[in-house]
């Protein structure tokens, strides 16, 4: 069964810090569960801060391919997409998809131990696991608030 569910995040970029956490339900269909500030990294060894509204489309939105000039030419997805497909309490199962062209470019499950604040599966530690990152960590918000702890 499917709690939670995404739209995209571009794969250059790296969430810092959730934004406002007044969005209400729109907030809950971004692809991390939050707007987040981040940095861009598509750009090897440099951060870069994007504006308002490069932060608030393509970066927390994905699809940068085209829509960002900093996104690089070549291989590589340009979007992330995740699911929350079961909430077990000390694990959540997550399932992502990674996509070029709005095609498949890589996918498969994620485990999170909620009670070590880590990924159990030995290869997550690539894209789809750091922007998996702010996502468990959007929904552990908001599953906190709606149980009002």
């Amino acid at each position: 069964m499917c709690y939670y569910t995404s739209e995209m995040a571009c794969p250059h970029f790296h969430g810092v810090k959730p934004r406002s956490h007044t969005g209400g339900a729109h907030a809950a269909m971004l692809p991390l569960g939050d707007a987040w500030e981040g940095v861009c990294r598509a750009v090897p060894g440099e951060a870069w801060e994007p504006d308002e509204t490069t932060l608030l489309g393509p970066c927390n939105r994905g699809y940068a391919r085209g829509a960002c000039a900093r996104f690089p030419a070549g291989e590589g997805p340009d979007a992330a997409r995740f699911t929350l497909v079961r909430d077990e309490g000390a694990r959540l199962r997550l399932y992502y998809v990674l996509e070029r062209d709005h095609h498949p470019w890589a996918h498969g499950p994620l485990e999170y131990s909620v009670i070590d604040a880590a990924f159990v599966n030995p290869d997550a530690g690539g894209i789809a696991a750091r922007l998996a990152r702010h996502y468990v960590e959007s929904y552990l918000r908001r599953k906190a608030e709606a149980s009002g702890h």
